[in-house]
């Protein structure tokens, strides 16, 4: 019994000269990050290209997805009224993605329908493809960042324990102290990876909803088109 007493005393006296021993530590994030290591760096620079192009194509989507409340109203009035270079003048000073196209169908009035279908659906494509320009990098930052966040911290793992194996020092300090600081850079390639993949599948969904409506807009023009013949 006086040998679990001693034993006892003994754990409580080493617990708290460490506690007292060990000051409290307030890291700042960058500080926090620093201690990520040198894969912090590459994995930073993905996360200001992803942030960039995610506010690049906004702005530039955006820019190309405008339609005017009474643009087809007005082309729809001028085609009606046989003004088809104002309409066509009108669609082309829009300046979007919407009036290249209905510009296009309107250059080649008078052709076979299935014809101006063609000329129309290949400016929507070139459009649609000027919108979806450098998402893919988004795609691939989504997917390497995670990857390498990983790889700096099996890199520090396997840092840690040739440490041990050299000073053999096994105390739970220096293992836990490592790991926490090797799996800042798991838990940062994982947030620029989510980062990025959730501002690709946003953009691509603002894409393919513009797509669906560009799609209608052609249809209504070419209604107008057989009411006009």
């Amino acid at each position: 019994m006086q040998f679990f007493q001693l034993f006892f005393l003994q754990i409580v006296d080493t617990t708290a000269v460490q506690s007292i021993s060990l000051p409290s530590q307030k890291l700042t994030f960058f500080e926090l990050l620093l201690k990520g290591g040198v894969i912090m760096i590459p994995l930073i620079i993905l996360s200001i290209i992803a942030v960039g192009l995610m506010v690049e194509r906004w702005l530039t989507i955006n820019n190309l997805t405008k339609i005017e409340a009474n643009f087809f109203n007005n082309i729809k009035s001028m085609l009606s009224n046989g003004n088809v270079k104002g309409a066509q003048d009108f669609a082309e000073s829009n300046n979007t993605s919407i009036g290249k196209v209905i510009s296009e169908g309107i250059r080649y009035i008078g052709y076979p329908y299935s014809e101006i279908e063609t000329y129309m659906s290949d400016t929507a494509n070139i459009e649609l493809g000027k919108m979806e320009n450098r998402l893919n990098y988004l795609g691939i930052i989504a997917g390497i960042a995670p990857m390498l966040g990983f790889v700096g911290t099996i890199a520090g793992i396997i840092k840690i324990f040739y440490n041990i194996s050299i000073t053999d020092n096994i105390s739970i300090g220096v293992i836990s102290g490592g790991l926490y600081e090797k799996m800042i850079a798991s838990g940062t390639g994982l947030i620029v990876g989510i980062l990025a993949f959730i501002g690709n599948q946003m953009l691509q969904s603002k894409i393919d909803r513009f797509a669906l409506r560009m799609q209608d807009m052609v249809k209504s023009f070419r209604s107008v088109l057989l009411q006009k013949n």
